[in-house]
């Protein structure tokens, strides 16, 4: 990869608008991939970014409704309700020898980006962020944090360092994670209780925390188990502590998901906990009662 990269954004919403915003901010050609309308008005209006981290402005992007240029990496930020259907604008012989970059939740889809593109083209990637698509083209950043964790077992180091060095110098701070196991669940790990309890019980976090802390303690010892299982470190003290720390009003995304009535990442958060604790033998009982009274309210 050059010094300046040439960059795909599968899906420029809260999250893909905002690393589009930046990393065009920062002189590299970024193309988002859309629907026709999305893209229309990113080529007509670009990105308008407004973030108390990173400034206001307004970022001049490509947009297209399928990949049809050589690129170095195309970040992949849709969710996974709406993965498959997204994956269509980048067909394998597009991607080339580019890297695919996967910020989505769950631990599953790398496996199922490297049986349709490579085991070498897939670096999956986390990040910590809470960031908004409020209107098309326009992204409201909140956090005062944007972290990024990349990895990729099969993917050589000089690649990941490249591509962590542009994100960083747009503004995310990245890192080079050598564990891509760990690292997804490291994010699993804090993800699925915070995401169930939140959206099961439609309230905030600090509610959750006071209200439902046995069943907030239980979750977390019980996604910690799981991840130990599938040979990752685990701190279930460490992320009660981090619950703890957060404002008490914090929302999780599955939980807005719900309140606006789009469809959640239910099967790819609870879904494939309850799928790695079965396939390791560690007994989850608190998060299949959520998984299946979610399910049965009919998400």
């Amino acid at each position: 990869m050059a010094n300046k990269l040439t960059l795909a954004i599968l899906g420029p919403g809260g999250i893909g608008g905002l690393l589009a915003g930046l990393l065009s901010r920062a002189g590299h050609h970024v193309i988002c991939l859309s629907g026709e309308d999305t893209a229309g008005h990113l080529r007509t209006h670009g990105l308008r970014v407004r973030s108390a981290r990173f400034g206001d402005f307004t970022a001049s992007v490509a947009a297209d409704t399928e990949l049809r240029v050589p690129v170095d990496a195309v970040l992949v930020t849709v969710k996974h309700t709406a993965l498959d259907a997204a994956l269509t604008r980048v067909p394998s012989a597009a991607l080339g020898d580019a890297l695919l970059v996967p910020f989505l939740n769950g631990v599953e889809h790398p496996a199922a980006l490297r049986a349709r593109y490579g085991p070498e083209a897939v670096a999956p990637a986390v990040i910590r962020v809470e960031s908004t698509r409020v209107a098309p083209g326009v992204i409201e950043h909140a956090s005062p944090f944007a972290e990024v964790d990349l990895t990729g077992d099969q993917v050589s180091r000089p690649r990941l360092d490249a591509l962590a060095r542009a994100l960083t110098e747009a503004g995310p701070t990245t890192r080079v994670l050598p564990d891509e196991t760990a690292a997804l669940w490291a994010k699993m790990a804090f993800l699925a209780p915070f995401a169930l309890l939140t959206t099961r019980h439609a309230l905030p976090l600090g509610e959750i925390r006071t209200r439902h802390r046995e069943d907030l303690t239980a979750l977390v010892a019980e996604t910690a188990a799981v991840s130990r299982a599938c040979g990752a470190p685990a701190d279930p003290a460490a992320a009660l502590a981090r619950y703890d720390a957060f404002p008490p009003a914090t929302r999780s995304s599955m939980q807005r998901d719900a309140e606006a009535g789009r469809p959640l990442e239910l099967d790819a958060i609870g879904g494939a906990l309850l799928r790695a604790a079965d396939l390791h033998g560690v007994p989850v009982p608190v998060a299949a009662r959520l998984v299946g009274e979610l399910r049965e309210a009919g998400y």
